[in-house]
């Protein structure tokens, strides 16, 4: 079922073929192994899908967030998940907006055509959390390199990644200023990092995220490798996350109307005392409610990507959308679940792998307790708690 003044709709028919190739088959046998999709992603890479957000001068499509949404929300729709990949979209922003032009040259075109991954993106540290401005990764310049020394958690896709976009101190906190200043961004090759400084190692969740924990031991990166300014860091990622929190809103979206269209089929198929399940308004108004969330969600999703585009401060907007977008998945996938009763438990519907997967989202990119936080003290002026 379309939604009504459904966006980028050839786009999204070329998502749900592609899809179609990897059924919950697929999906449950790598999460079991543990398995990263690399069949899947390498077809989205080939399909030009991750570089759409790559102006057409470096080999990419030069489209705008709303149509990277669309892409997402049909793949997690679809049943499969984005999460492996979402990454290779907007973490090349810091390059493109901040960037040299011998870096754009140099970087672009690889990841335009998918010879090059730059899927990890490393922020989070175990001390921090989210509290960015604490990061004690530390890069010291030394000549024509850096040295770095610290520790990064729940950095996802770096062992299927050959770049990273790394967020380290090149000023002690308590010598600058703002919180915010003495932070700086260095773009890390992991081919030549890994057992060069750099170890990485997985980290076993509920869900088959492939997420690391890395250790930085006198790790050398060429100073050519700073992105932008030394000291100026953090404003450059800033344009990431909030890309992030949009793009992984419209996964939540594609998630929410993977679990309606289950349920709401499951409900008029199963017949419980001689008469279908939905007929009954204890099955069938929840479902409807769950739409009508997610279709609210969608709407400030939608407005995010466009204010995005047009340049237009959203950070506001963007945790807002993933905070809607984030609870009408979790809700929508509690009322599937309990739809189908003990077959929802059941591996082979994919409701139980799918419930997992979008648990996550009341989390992480950042939790649904922060962005509220955001809301109260940064748009209603009331005084912060920390």
């Amino acid at each position: 079922m379309e939604a009504p003044g459904e966006t980028f709709p050839e786009i999204r028919e070329s998502v749900r073929k592609l899809c179609a190739r990897f059924p919950g088959e697929y999906w449950r046998r790598l999460d079991a192994e543990r398995a990263y999709p690399t069949e899947f992603v390498r077809a989205l890479m080939e399909s030009g899908f991750l570089s759409v957000l790559i102006p057409e001068e470096y080999g990419g499509s030069g489209l705008g967030l709303g149509a990277a949404t669309a892409i997402l929300e049909e793949i997690h729709r679809s049943g499969c998940n984005g999460g492996a990949c979402h990454a290779q979209m907007y973490t090349m922003g810091t390059i493109l907006r901040h960037g040299s032009d011998a870096q754009k040259r140099a970087y672009l075109p690889g990841i335009a055509e998918g010879t090059l991954r730059l899927q990890a993106f490393g922020v989070t540290e175990p001390t921090s959390g989210t509290d960015t401005t604490r990061i004690r990764t530390f890069a010291r310049r030394e000549g024509d390199r850096y040295i770095v020394n610290g520790q990064k958690v729940w950095i996802s896709r770096a062992e299927h990644s050959d770049l990273m976009v790394l967020l380290v101190r090149t000023t002690p906190r308590d010598e600058v200023a703002k919180p915010t200043e003495g932070m700086s961004v260095l773009l890390v090759d992991l081919r030549k990092a890994v057992g060069n400084g750099l170890t990485i190692r997985p980290i076993r969740t509920m869900i088959n995220h492939a997420t690391t924990e890395l250790f930085f031991d006198n790790l050398e990166v060429p100073a050519e490798n700073l992105i932008g300014e030394e000291g100026k860091g953090f404003r450059y990622i800033l344009d990431g996350m909030n890309a992030e929190r949009i793009l992984i809103a419209s996964e939540c979206i594609g998630d929410a109307h993977f679990f309606i269209d289950r349920a709401s089929a499951y409900a008029r198929e199963r017949e419980v005392f001689g008469r279908p399940i939905g007929a009954n308004q204890g099955i069938q108004f929840p479902i409807a409610r769950n739409y009508v969330e997610t279709e609210a969600a969608n709407l400030m999703v939608r407005k995010a990507a466009a204010m995005f585009d047009a340049g237009i401060p959203c950070g506001t907007e963007a945790n807002m959308a993933k905070l809607l977008a984030s609870e009408a998945s979790w809700h929508a996938a509690d009322t599937c679940l309990q739809a189908h009763g003990g077959f929802g438990f059941a591996e082979e519907y994919d409701i139980e792998r799918k419930f997992r997967e979008t648990r996550l989202y009341q989390v992480a990119p950042i939790s649904t307790n922060l962005i509220l936080s955001h809301v109260g003290t940064h748009v209603l002026r009331m005084p912060k708690s920390f």
